[in-house]
């Protein structure tokens, strides 16, 4: 009955001529979850996205760090139910499925 209350997530590759930095903010609220995503390029006006979804459609998320967790329990089983899928959000901020 564990549920992520909030995740922030950061990524900067430096590439020549500039750098790339991407922002994950995930909270959980009262009727859902929310995702804010930032993409900066170099030194230009950073891109922001958002997306909300509903309580109902999170049951079951496994995120980022949970999903790594996880991986580790069945690998120290060495073995993984059948079926087992979990609701996540991809690294577009969408909410897709994860099979194992």
């Amino acid at each position: 009955q564990l549920e992520t209350l909030e995740q922030e997530e950061q990524e900067r590759l430096e590439l020549k001529p500039h750098a790339i930095e991407r922002r994950t903010h995930m909270v959980r609220h009262q009727h859902g979850m929310t995702v804010m995503k930032t993409l900066q390029e170099g030194e230009s006006e950073p891109r922001c996205w958002s997306f909300s979804y509903d309580r109902a459609k999170m049951q079951g998320l496994l995120l980022e760090g949970a999903s790594l967790l996880l991986l580790r329990v069945l690998a120290r089983r060495q073995a993984v139910p059948p079926s087992l899928i979990f609701p996540t959000i991809n690294t577009e901020g969408h909410l897709c499925t994860s099979r194992y």
